[in-house]
């Protein structure tokens, strides 16, 4: 997926993705993060949102050749991925790398040393230099909701998503605020019916972030073979009831 437009920026990355999606040849996705991308346990049995995204390009798009991978692994933070760049990313020669980190960086308990916000903004720069440099698409999401009553070691959620936002916006990135529309489908605060736990989402909540991420970065298929996304979004709306 050769960039064509210099600098690359957010509007320039849609376009190229756009007309990919519209093209013949085969494209590499790389989905990584953490526990939630990770996708396992919290599921109990349903299927993740990097699973989802998946059936949508791969059998709705019938883009057949493309191919999806999730290297996401529980309990890690962003300088985890930047320490096992080959493996986690550019081995797979990725056209799309979407990443979604932070529920255990910002934490304050547990066995990790306490970062600051500026310092996973400085990591997450990297990260997107790191994506550019490889001629790939960045995509950066914010993580979803957190009960921080219950899970207080993580109260930090607002800081650390606004520095996804503020890096996204200087690095001139496609941003997903996953935070935002989770809040949103919470009526302003948790939307319980979208967690199984205090900071993992279950099923449903990844349902909810695969409607998000496909929004995001324009992948609607042909409504003669659409199916996924309405029942997605229809799994949400009776989450909020």
């Amino acid at each position: 997926m050769p960039n064509a437009d210099s600098p690359a920026s957010a509007a320039s990355d849609l376009r190229r993705l756009a007309d990919a999606l519209a093209g013949a040849e085969p494209l590499n996705w790389v989905i990584t993060g953490d526990s939630i991308t990770h996708g396992l346990v919290h599921t109990q049995g349903g299927r993740s949102y990097p699973e989802h995204l998946h059936e949508l390009i791969r059998g709705e798009l019938e883009r057949v050749r493309d191919i999806v991978i999730n290297s996401a692994i529980s309990g890690h933070r962003i300088v985890d991925i930047l320490g096992d760049w080959e493996r986690r990313v550019s081995s797979w020669r990725p056209d799309v790398v979407t990443l979604m980190i932070g529920t255990n960086d910002m934490s304050t308990g547990g066995v990790w040393p306490i970062i600051s916000a500026e310092d996973y903004a400085a990591s997450l720069h990297e990260f997107v230099s790191r994506v550019r440099a490889l001629g790939a698409v960045p995509v950066l999401q914010t993580p979803p909701s957190i009960d921080s009553a219950n899970a207080p070691e993580r109260a930090r959620l607002a800081e650390f998503a606004a520095a996804v936002r503020a890096v996204a916006a200087s690095d001139d990135v496609i941003l997903v605020d996953q935070l935002a529309r989770f809040t949103e489908l919470g009526g302003g605060g948790v939307p319980w019916g979208l967690m199984n736990d205090p900071f993992h989402t279950n099923a449903t909540g990844h349902a909810a972030l695969a409607v998000e991420l496909a929004r995001a970065l324009g992948i609607r298929p042909d409504p003669t073979r659409s199916r996924t996304l309405g029942a997605l979004a229809a799994q949400v709306e009776a989450a909020r009831v």
